[in-house]
């Protein structure tokens, strides 16, 4: 994806299986030569703004939008070339991973 061209970005606006944005199209191509330029396998740079410890919250108004984490991994990421995300999304993507568990207290996935 990170060698796609015009013509790629042309196909994928009208393949009706994908979400049609050209600016998400543009971002991920961009994200995609972000990622092969990085001198740090991506992983541990991304691992590496996971908070040292985490607080389980205990009700849904609670589980922060945004951490200082969050804020730093995206600054980073937006420093090395990536495009079309900030701290809400770096924050989303470290409890998609398990960067912290925001399960609140009290529910059966709580650990």
């Amino acid at each position: 994806m990170a060698k796609f061209g015009d013509a790629d970005v042309e196909r994928l606006m009208q393949d009706a299986s994908i979400v049609r944005n050209r600016a998400k199209i543009l971002a991920a191509i961009k994200n995609a030569q972000a990622i092969a330029a990085l001198d740090t396998p991506l992983d541990e740079l991304l691992w590496s703004f996971a908070p040292a410890s985490h607080v389980r919250p205990r009700t849904m108004a609670d589980v922060p939008a945004i951490t200082d984490e969050s804020k730093a991994m995206a600054k980073e990421l937006k420093k090395r070339g990536f495009v079309f995300l900030g701290p809400t999304t770096c924050y989303a993507l470290m409890q998609a991973t398990g960067m912290v568990d925001d399960h609140v207290a009290g529910c059966f996935r709580a650990v």
